[in-house]
């Protein structure tokens, strides 16, 4: 269990604290509990929705859209705002682009583009409440980490050293595929055609950040790894919310 509690000590804002550094091993199986970790979120979510019934909506809505911020600490935000100011700062020149994203300031791109996504999420959250779609708040971050998931087994990552690294190199990758293809099939059972819909958005906008990343950087980082999460969530949300 342990790579469990890695993941949800990583990805989340939830009070877990483990005894000294992982072994890389561990580190790269965490991975694999990335989806869960989605899981544990939706099911946070999904019991709040509940409690929230009968909330005026746009209230609920905000609500909903806060603890879910709250749970990951804006970890995967952070990631967002590094990649919009180095992506329109790094004028298409890799070693510009890394650079900017390591600097800790938020220009006004990055406001910019974390004032849409988080305006979308929550017009969308409210449509969805409005139509009773409540299982989006389950399978959506399931996904969104799922996709991480997916980007380390098929994309290099840039930065020698640390935990990007380490996660990357002993990632079990046949395990992953596997994870992958559970989350996907859970997607379908859920939510029948609706679930095939998510999963084609999810699949697009998977392949077109990455193609971004590549074609920019030749690989990814851990804020592109953020940014991928945060729009792939975005963008499933507005395709439920409009299905």
């Amino acid at each position: 269990m342990l790579p469990f509690w890695i993941a949800l000590q990583f990805l989340s804002s939830l009070p877990v604290r483990l005894p000294g550094m992982p072994e890389p091993e561990q580190l790269g199986r965490s991975l694999l509990f990335y989806p869960v970790v989605g899981l544990l979120f939706g099911a946070l979510l999904w019991l709040l929705n509940a409690l929230l019934m009968g909330t005026p909506l746009l209230l609920h809505a905000a609500l909903l859209l806060s603890a879910w911020v709250l749970l990951s600490g804006g970890l995967h935000l952070d990631g967002l705002a590094d990649s919009a100011d180095a992506w329109l700062g790094g004028f298409g020149d890799r070693e510009r682009t890394l650079l900017i994203m390591k600097d800790p300031r938020s220009g006004p791109i990055a406001v910019i583009t974390l004032v849409l996504v988080l305006l979308l999420k929550f017009t969308a959250l409210l449509a969805l409440i409005e139509q009773g779609q409540t299982l989006a708040l389950v399978i959506v971050p399931v996904l969104g980490r799922a996709a991480l998931l997916g980007l380390f087994l098929t994309t290099p990552y840039v930065r020698a050293g640390g935990l990007g690294q380490a996660l990357a190199d002993h990632l079990p990758r046949r395990s992953g595929w596997q994870v992958l293809a559970a989350c996907a099939l859970g997607s379908l059972l859920l939510l029948g055609w609706t679930g095939l819909w998510t999963l084609v958005v999810a699949a697009l906008v998977f392949i077109g950040l990455q193609r971004m990343m590549l074609r920019r950087l030749q690989g990814c980082t851990g804020d592109t790894a953020g940014a991928l999460l945060e729009l792939l969530e975005m963008a499933v949300l507005v395709a439920l919310a409009l299905s």
